[in-house]
């Protein structure tokens, strides 16, 4: 039976990675191949329909991802994002700091890659802590929770971004869903559970050979309305597309606005204005300027590999015709496909460890749910991105940043960390559930 073969699949995807600690593409690979050949094709025919998988997932994705990096490594080394940090701290003030940190994560967050965003502004959070007399924690959880929601919730993430592709999902629409759905998220696991813990049990020693942040000088960075803008200039361009294709669909400005809204040119209009905002501007020279726009992409090798071996494996599912088997399967179910979507996915996260995987996977196999039930897609993508970020322990390499950088045991971070993102999961889950009765 299709299901049976692809549980044995998921099964040795999950023996490659966590037990023989084989690659994840080369891993997705194995088992894209095996799977189509249980599947009855033929070995030439698994082989081919893992090209295709892999090229058109990448050729949807890598501009994004390439110029998302970018970005990110401009905003980085320039001291933007310093900056904006530096300033929502000052104008909040300390006793609203926490809630100036959580903004600034999720601004800085909505740029940079999880892991960019936490090492960028993990000595802000020890500084912050340090300098306003609180735990570490207090500062650090709700940051954190910012960072990875908008990880899994908000394109031009690549999570989200690949998993809207295999469901074909409005790129705009499902950023306007995503924000909507991150902001609950962030608050009630972030903030909220936060302070049900007792100050002193938040309180961690700070590694000194983690703790050195090189600090720009005012001179040095740029300025905060100008690293604001630039960082989220891709964010605003969608937003005009997906305003206007809502609210205007048959305006003749849908055509230059769903150019400049697409992701890929978005991104790349933020990079040319922060080649200058970020560089030459601040007395940069071209060719230091490139240099670190040509650093960026090494950074993101593996993360391209990954994601085009999910899409070689969701290829292998719809060329082997088990998509049209699974839509088949659920008719008349009465299980609604958004949960479905959202357990598939939390399962593989709790196995693998990799969320990008997970949602991959999990989208690979829902997505022949949305023509069945008919369900938004953006939904769809967004429940698949929040399962995929579901308790994250031991074989998650977000859980060992997370323990080292706070110098935490397991135990500790299990109790704030695992348990977090757990929250955010379910709060993210529940508000597709309740959009769904209005989209």
């Amino acid at each position: 039976m299709p299901i049976v073969i692809i549980c044995i699949g998921v099964a040795l995807l999950l023996l490659l990675i966590t037990v023989f600690r084989l690659n994840a593409f080369i891993s997705l690979i194995i088992v894209s191949i095996l799977v189509g050949i249980m599947e009855g094709m033929a070995p030439l025919e698994a082989l081919e329909s893992v090209k295709n998988g892999l090229g058109a997932t990448l050729g949807d994705l890598a501009l994004v991802l390439g110029f998302g990096t970018m970005l990110g490594k401009l905003m980085a080394d320039s001291g933007g994002a310093q900056r904006i940090a530096d300033t929502l701290i000052a104008k909040f003030g300390e006793n609203r700091v926490q809630l100036a940190t959580v903004i600034t994560a999720f601004v800085v967050g909505i740029a940079l890659f999880y892991e960019t965003g936490f090492i960028v502004l993990i000595p802000l959070v020890f500084t912050v802590a340090i300098s306003a007399g609180l735990p570490v924690l207090y500062i650090g959880m709700p940051v954190v929770a910012a960072l990875i929601t908008v990880h899994g919730f908000v394109p031009p993430h690549p999570g989200p971004t690949a998993i809207a592709v295999i469901f074909h999902a409005n790129i705009g629409k499902m950023l306007l869903v995503g924000i909507l759905t991150a902001i609950p998220a962030v608050l009630v696991g972030g903030v909220l559970y936060t302070k049900m813990f007792k100050k002193e049990n938040l309180h961690c020693n700070i590694p000194k050979e983690l703790f050195n942040p090189k600090k720009l000088t005012d001179k040095e960075m740029p300025g905060f309305g100008v690293s604001v803008f630039t960082s989220l200039i891709p964010v605003i361009l969608m937003f005009i597309h997906a305003f206007v294709e809502i609210f205007f669909p048959k305006s003749p400005l849908l055509h230059y606005v769903g150019f400049i809204g697409d992701p890929a040119i978005a991104l790349l209009i933020a990079v040319l204005l922060g080649i200058f905002t970020f560089g030459l501007h601040k007395g940069k020279t071209m060719d230091s300027v490139m240099k670190t726009v040509t650093e960026s992409i090494t950074s993101i090798a593996m993360i391209l590999l990954i994601i085009g071996g999910g899409g070689a494996f969701k290829q292998i599912l719809i060329d082997s015709k088990v998509d049209q088997y699974i839509a088949h399967l659920m008719e008349g179910t009465n299980l609604s496909p958004l949960l479905l979507t959202w357990l598939i996915a939390a399962i593989l996260r709790v196995s693998l460890g990799s969320a990008t995987v997970a949602g991959l996977t999990a989208a690979g196999i829902a997505a022949p749910l949305v023509n069945v039930s008919g369900v938004s897609p953006e939904l769809m993508a967004l429940a698949a991105g929040a399962g995929s970020i579901t308790f994250s322990h031991v074989n998650d390499a977000g859980f060992w940043i997370y323990k080292e950088y706070f110098n935490l045991s397991i135990g500790q971070t299990i109790k704030t960390w695992s348990v977090m993102v757990t929250i955010i999961s379910l709060v993210g889950l529940g508000c597709v559930l309740l959009l769904n009765i209005f989209m």
